[in-house]
């Protein structure tokens, strides 16, 4: 039991020989840990921080410069991030970070989801066994304070997918909330390689992000290649190796990016019902 305020979330306090009440401390605490519970924070990086990231390039110290300017400003921020590059960078780490640091900092609702793991919960939805709607799983998704999307691009592409995603992404465009965005897909100039990830996201949502998103490009080895032992030969040796990440070029004008769009863009529909395959 709390003895300021008997786990009533209130404690009295004088001021000037006036009694009044206020928010507890233990009350607080109390709500940091139930949002941080409900953020969906995958256990394998539930102790990440920006503290414990390791920083052996340009690259990585300016990509935790950038999460720690978000962190400080938010909820006041113009735009979300965009972290790119290959696996094993990092790039879950710092967005798990920067959950954890605005909850601490400011109570807001934030949410983790594996993008893959979002489709197929709403997908789910669809099997008369399961009791929950797809109204119960998208809105939380679309009214976070802070939404984590982790690995965009890596789900299988399909109308639904494409419809279900550009739902999301721009009921939070038009309500201005904060999203951070992950992919391993690069952005190629060739608008016809199905691993750019202009085409793995499609026209509209790649309009979308650049409004919506600083882009932040990190390149290094992969550190669960490199362990524990991050000196700068081994680092030499793993990118002799091959393992670092090639360079994503900066995203061209609007009028080539067009080139990629297979069909005129129209006003985004809901079309619900059915996950295609």
């Amino acid at each position: 039991m709390c003895e300021l305020c008997d786990d009533t979330g209130w404690k009295p306090v004088e001021t000037d020989g006036v009694r009044r009440v206020e928010r507890c401390d233990c009350w607080r605490t109390s709500l940091t840990a139930k949002l941080l519970a409900e953020a969906r924070i995958p256990p394998r990086y539930q102790k990440c921080d920006l503290d414990s990231f390791r920083t052996n390039n340009d690259s990585l110290a300016i990509a935790v410069r950038k999460a720690r300017r978000f962190t400080e400003g938010f909820p006041v921020v113009d735009k979300g991030l965009f972290f790119l590059g290959k696996p094993g960078l990092g790039k879950t780490h710092l967005s798990v970070a920067i959950v954890k640091e605005v909850i601490a900092r400011t109570n807001a609702r934030a949410l983790f989801y594996d993008v893959r793991d979002l489709l197929k919960d709403i997908r789910n939805t669809y099997n008369a066994a399961v009791r929950s709607t797809e109204s119960q799983v998208i809105q939380p998704v679309m009214q976070a304070e802070l939404l984590v999307l982790d690995d965009l691009g890596a789900e299988k592409t399909s109308e639904w997918v494409e419809e279900t995603l550009n739902l999301i992404v721009n009921t939070r465009y038009n309500e201005r909330r904060a999203t951070i965005f992950t992919s391993n897909y690069p952005v190629l100039d060739d608008l016809t390689d199905p691993d750019n990830l202009v085409v793995r996201v499609g026209y509209r949502m790649w309009s979308r992000l650049h409004e919506m998103c600083e882009f932040v490009e990190m390149k290094s080895v992969d550190y669960r290649e490199l362990g524990d032992e991050a000196t700068p030969d081994r680092i030499a040796e793993l990118e002799k190796k091959g393992s670092t990440s090639h360079k994503l070029p900066s995203p061209r004008g609007r009028n080539s990016i067009a080139k990629a769009q297979l069909k005129p863009a129209k006003e985004l529909g809901w079309t619900g019902g059915k996950a295609g395959s």
